[in-house]
């Protein structure tokens, strides 16, 4: 199964705690080791991934928010890039407010609906991530080199799968 991290939650502590709640018929061991697993990863990437972004001086937001932007030629509504980066229009509110303040990007009227607001990415904005670019992918790389590219296909098979999954937790 590959190496086991210290601290990491073990197939005997899955089962330990199903015997306890005498759950044996309705939990798979495996199973609840890699969501508790998968949990724990997300924690840790989520640190790692804000001191990556804190290098550049961004936060993960900011540049998801400038990495949006670019992808639909620069500019794009509050309303859109909150429902495309999955985050409440008061989030992005206050992402596009630093990041205006740091010149990355700006608001104006819309060409379409001159009483709509769009951010646009400036000149500035984009050469951030021009700038960043090559450290960036190259430490993305470096995260996932353990895999081969068979192991990297499969690897984002799953994750598509057990993202669709997701849900399960959110339920009310």
């Amino acid at each position: 199964m590959g190496t086991e991290h210290s601290g990491s939650p073990t197939l005997a502590q899955a089962e330990r705690q199903i015997r306890r709640y005498g759950l044996e018929d309705e939990a798979d061991p495996r199973a609840v080791l890699v969501a508790v697993r998968l949990m724990a990863t997300g924690v840790q990437l989520g640190q790692a991934t804000e001191a990556h972004f804190s290098r550049f001086g961004l936060s993960t937001g900011r540049y998801r928010l400038l990495a949006d932007l670019e992808d639909w030629d620069g500019e794009k509504s509050p309303s859109q890039l909150a429902a495309s980066l999955g985050v409440t229009r008061a989030t992005v509110t206050g992402l596009i407010d630093g990041l205006e303040q740091e010149g990355l990007v700006c608001r104006r009227a819309s060409a379409e609906d001159g009483r709509a607001v769009v951010v646009v990415l400036t000149a500035r904005g984009a050469q951030r991530l021009r700038e960043m670019a090559p450290e960036h992918f190259s430490r993305l790389q470096a995260m996932v080199n353990v895999l081969t590219p068979d192991e990297r296909t499969v690897f984002l098979e799953l994750l598509g799968r057990i993202s669709q999954g997701i849900d399960a937790l959110n339920a009310h």
